[in-house]
């Protein structure tokens, strides 16, 4: 291809508009659970892909934590191979279909998409290519074709055990990459079934279940075992996995589930919920939910939610959908400062959520029979800008009000579990994080590596797979140094 004729290629990629992703409306959406945007169909996805401009020095790669060859599969897309085009995303990633709804693409791959602040010869702007949701597409594509999840060929058994601590994306990862090698896997989680954050963090109308559990009966083909109900550091500990149980390497992805405090008055009042706790009973069946959780979370007819990210924007939605009629998201600063995705907070306004910033509570009140009645709000300013150039929030004096509360949920972050660190035997900083070689993901015990939010904190499913993977790659190389295995299976 010529220069000239690069160039007008470019120009005619430039002038396609972003094709339209449909969702359910806001008024059908807020009496279901089931996900917000809807399948794209081929032609458009055909249409979209096109707009990508195969750029040489591929951005959107460099910004997507695995390196998905974006250019290469939306190239497959555009032809009309839309198998190869999932093939082309499962090369680098465990969970394609996942990542495509659930990653933060405005901040990865689309936020570094050239096509999105590219200037046209007419002066207008276009959004980036829509990669998250052509992602999504193939991959459901290509699992309705096949009846499932492909299951790769495994290399012959390398008479080697793995013990997987947790079974969110980082644990499935490594469960998958480690089998895929010969070693034999099982996975253990508290909950009572697998999945993880997958699960137990993700509302059903950002996610299907019905996904994880096509992957998990991939994973259990290639033979990877999970024992659920399972606390490890309370019922079993590590060493003993290793040293009575016979494991050879031990992967801890456990991740953040301890959801933050806030530490004021009356937060142990009824009807005000920790985010896990409102969510999983509020999203999931009995069955996946342990004796104590196994009831749906009283909204009644106000519900405050306390935070400003994700979670809080699935708290929220969720309520809506479990009939409370107003809802109010607080936070402390502006929504400038939020850390979540706009468009979580499009969705939220969209289903009646009411927001008010630069607010935080003071202390919860309650009715006579210990329930929440008002939450007790003070108004906020932010400073002038600290040496690091942060403005913090600072309580406007004389600001107090209150709102009525039927309920509450307190969504403002997740730290990891100070039970778990404290039986292990391996190091761990004041967050209760453990310390690994960033390189490879093992911790001061050899036998033992870890990956995901357990060592990075509350971050995102992709760069949980992208730790799971180069974990196991590290642990794959630990396990082939061990010599041969007498035969031991």
């Amino acid at each position: 291809m010529t220069a000239n004729e690069r160039t007008d290629l470019i120009r005619n990629r430039l002038s396609i508009p972003r094709q339209h992703v449909p969702k359910q409306s806001p008024s059908e959406r807020i009496r279901n659970f089931d996900e917000t945007y809807l399948a794209l169909d081929l032609d458009a996805a055909m249409v979209e892909a096109a707009r990508c401009i195969d750029c040489p020095s591929a951005p959107c790669m460099d910004a997507c934590p695995v390196h998905n060859d974006i250019p290469a599969a939306l190239m497959l897309l555009d032809a009309g191979d839309v198998r190869g085009a999932a093939a082309k995303f499962r090369e680098t990633s465990t969970l394609p279909e996942m990542c495509g709804r659930l990653c933060p693409q405005e901040s990865l791959c689309e936020g570094a998409c050239v096509v999105g602040f590219a200037i046209r010869p007419d002066g207008s702007k276009q959004p980036p290519v829509a990669i998250g949701r052509l992602e999504s597409f193939v991959t459901d594509a290509q699992r309705r074709e096949d009846g499932g999840f492909p299951v790769p060929q495994k290399s012959p058994s390398s008479g080697r055990r793995a013990a997987i601590i947790g079974s969110g994306p980082a644990g499935l990862t490594v469960a998958e990459e480690l089998s895929l090698r010969g070693h034999d896997c099982t996975v253990f989680d508290l909950w009572p079934e697998p999945g993880g954050v997958l699960r137990y963090g993700i509302p059903n109308f950002k996610m299907r279940k019905d996904i994880l559990e096509e992957k998990l009966e991939m994973l259990r083909r290639l033979g990877v075992r999970f024992e659920t109900n399972t606390r490890v550091g309370e019922q079993v500990t590590l060493q003993q996995l290793h040293d009575r149980d016979g494991y050879d390497v031990i992967f801890v992805g456990t991740g953040a589930g301890v959801g933050n405090r806030l530490r004021i008055p009356g937060e142990e009042y009824e009807h005000v919920y920790q985010a896990t706790d409102f969510l999983v009973r509020g999203n999931l069946t009995e069955h996946e939910l342990p004796e104590g959780q196994r009831s749906l979370p009283f909204v009644g007819t106000d519900c405050v939610v306390i935070g400003g990210g994700d979670t809080s924007m699935d708290c929220v939605r969720t309520a809506v959908r479990l009939g409370a009629e107003r809802v109010t998201c607080v936070y402390r600063r502006t929504e400038r400062e939020m850390l979540g995705r706009a468009e979580e907070r499009v969705h939220a306004r969209e289903e009646g959520v009411n927001f008010a910033y630069l607010t935080t509570p003071a202390r919860f009140l309650a009715n006579d029979d210990g329930t929440v009645s008002e939450v007790e709000l003070v108004r906020m300013e932010l400073s002038a800008p600290d040496e690091s150039g942060r403005r913090r929030p600072v309580p406007v004096q004389g600001s107090e009000y209150r709102v009525p509360a039927t309920s509450v949920v307190i969504a403002i972050g997740y730290n990891a579990d100070p039970d778990f660190a404290a039986s292990a035997p391996i190091e761990v900083n004041q967050w209760h994080l453990v310390k690994v070689d960033q390189r490879t993901g093992q911790t001061n015990v050899p036998y033992i590596f870890a990956g995901g939010d357990v060592v990075n904190g509350a971050d995102l499913v992709v760069t949980a797979i992208a730790d799971g993977k180069r974990a196991a790659t590290w642990l794959h190389t630990y396990l082939m140094s061990l010599g041969a295995t007498n035969g031991r299976r």
